[in-house]
């Protein structure tokens, strides 16, 4: 059985006072800075210092290096005000009130949300009021993206520098477990998105006395690499993945970008993670990856990770809905409509962006995480455009039939389900150089790109960019929306009951891909207790497809084979 040792870093309170601990290897003496006293920690050796001390929760903290200068705790699991500022004793107790759902994920099906804007309030206690809907809707994952604190009030989340202190503009920690614990009374299971593969611009003090945290031959697209070999880094992203578990109560965590977490060691960080995650929690913990290498070592063995995004889904499901081959879409231009249906029946489609990756059929359905839109795909473009906007409407409802009804799990971007029209933007809250750098690279980064000029791209740094990404609840309540968000409720109900129930006892080489018409989808699933299949045409003329065995459950569109229509099978 794999042991957990206790936290490594940060300020813990304990029976005998509070214990402060912090990896400093780059200094010879580090100072305790308390409200009414400073005190001198003391060398734990292997570049460790630690000091317990009277220090209740809610005492204000930071440590002075031998210059003068005071940094935050960068385990902090709270802070005062700003990731520049003094960091706060915090405590753990809270009151749950509800039980954890049980569920399999195989069950999953996600909601991807971001705090800031998912409300007009953009905070969790605002987002617990929307919890019904969620539930009603069929979802069974609340997925958050990143809460750790970054600079600034607004921001994706992805540029955190306290990975263990929830933002303070969406609330205190105590909130968010209100609004994990009220999810759980919704029968919803929770995930978090965690950042271990890089640290944001702005409050990161890591390299002043710990510049070993970083690995000085490697830098990621955002910033200086990390080196995991080392047994205090990997105790801080480690200890961190158990904290959100452990002390909030969460049902899972999605891994961003661990193409860029490089680890030579055995076993390698992610391996030892999701293992110790496991076994802190005593229950199962749903973790999930986003990976641009196509690998599935990760979730094979006895510490499985449980699912990966697949983009290879994503990006030929947006060639064939929008005809757009500009920047990584461009690999999937010559052929979206066979490297989608290789995606469906296989996972990845291997073909796409270069044929990197490795065959994944013999994985099971419910590993792969398929979508239409996400934080990236939407976010990612210089102004934020929804399918809603880009493609012909009739095809885009054919195609979230075919997402919600197939075997992979299915996730919905926020807004999704009412046809959101308003975009998701880039932005941020940075300042000064570090602002026009943001502001000048955002610009830069769509030059040469078709159809509008690097001009008009907007501001990231300005607030009516973060303003204009909030999601409009009214339109679930127009015609339009409300018959939008039936359609996803009864399609979701319709999974729920007829496709769940058959993944039990799926054997490798599930999917299998049928000849068929230009911009038709045609495959179908050998599953443990029954077989589904989809027949779609995305073209504008009607066609003969393939037969397929056993009831029709759904049909999108005017019949089997008409343009942009969608029909599931079952037997």
């Amino acid at each position: 059985m794999t042991e957990v040792p206790p936290p490594a870093w940060g300020a813990l309170p304990g029976p005998d006072g509070t214990r402060f601990r912090i990896w400093a290897p780059g200094v010879e003496t580090l100072t305790l800075v308390l409200p009414d006293r400073e005190l001198a920690m003391d060398p734990a050796g292997a570049g460790w210092f630690e000091r317990v001390t009277d220090a209740p929760a809610g005492t204000e903290y930071g440590f002075r290096l031998p210059d003068g200068f005071v940094v935050p705790d960068p385990a902090a699991r709270r802070q005062a005000g700003d990731v520049h500022g003094r960091s706060v004793v915090t405590g753990t107790d809270y009151g749950w009130r509800h039980p954890r759902p049980e569920r399999a994920w195989r069950e999953a099906v996600i909601y991807e949300c971001h705090i800031g804007t998912f409300t007009p309030e953009g905070t969790f206690r605002a987002a617990i009021d929307r919890l019904p809907h969620l539930a009603g809707l069929g979802v069974t994952h609340l997925e958050i993206l990143p809460v750790a604190q970054f600079g600034g009030d607004r921001g994706w989340g992805y540029d955190g520098v306290l990975p263990y202190a929830p933002h303070p503009a969406y609330g205190r920690p105590d909130e968010m477990r209100a609004l994990i614990d009220a999810a759980h009374g919704h029968g919803l299971m929770v995930l978090l998105d965690v950042v271990y593969n890089h640290f944001g611009p702005d409050g990161n003090y890591l390299g002043m006395y710990a510049p070993d945290f970083f690995d000085a031959d490697r830098h990621t697209p955002w910033g200086a690499g990390i080196d995991y070999t080392r047994d205090a880094v990997r105790r801080f992203f480690i200890d961190n993945a158990v904290y959100w578990v452990t002390e909030f109560n969460l049902d899972g965590l999605r891994l961003d970008a661990i193409d860029q977490i490089r680890d030579p060691s055995d076993p390698e960080l992610l391996v030892q993670l999701a293992r110790e995650v496991q076994a802190a929690a005593g229950r199962p913990v749903h973790l999930t990856t986003e990976d641009n290498r196509n690998v599935t070592h990760l979730h094979e063995g006895a510490a499985a990770m449980q699912g990966e995004w697949n983009d290879d889904w994503h990006n030929a499901a947006h060639v064939l809905l929008t005809g757009e081959t500009e920047g990584y879409y461009d690999a999937y231009a010559a052929d979206p409509t066979g490297l989608l249906t290789r995606a469906m029946a296989e996972g990845f489609s291997t073909g796409g962006a270069g044929g990197k990756g490795v065959r994944s059929a013999h994985m099971q359905p419910e590993t792969f995480i398929d979508f239409l839109q996400n934080h990236d795909q939407v976010g990612n473009r210089a102004r934020g455009e929804r399918l809603t906007v880009l493609a012909d409407r009739d095809a885009l409802r054919a195609m979230q039939a075919v997402l919600l009804l197939q075997p992979h799990v299915p996730m919905i971007f926020m807004g999704d389900e009412w046809e959101e029209e308003r975009p998701f933007l880039f932005f941020a809250d940075f300042d000064g150089d570090l602002g026009r750098a943001v502001t000048e690279g955002r610009r830069k980064e769509f030059e040469g790109f078709a159809g509008f000029s690097a001009a008009e791209v907007p501001d990231p740094v300005a607030r009516a960019t973060f303003e204009a990404s909030r999601i409009d609840w009214t339109r679930a309540e127009t015609p339009e929306g409300r018959a939008a968000v039936e359609r996803h409720r009864a399609l979701l109900r319709l999974r729920a009951e007829r496709i769940g129930p058959l993944l039990d006892g799926t054997g490798p080489g599930a999917g299998r891909v049928l000849d068929a018409p230009a911009r038709c989808l045609a495959v179908d699933w050998a599953l443990g207790g029954g077989t589904v299949s989809i027949r779609a045409n995305l073209s504008e003329a009607a066609v003969d497809l393939p037969a397929a065995d056993g009831e029709m459950i759904h049909l999108e569109g005017a019949a089997p084979g008409a343009p942009n229509s969608a029909a599931v099978f079952v037997s």
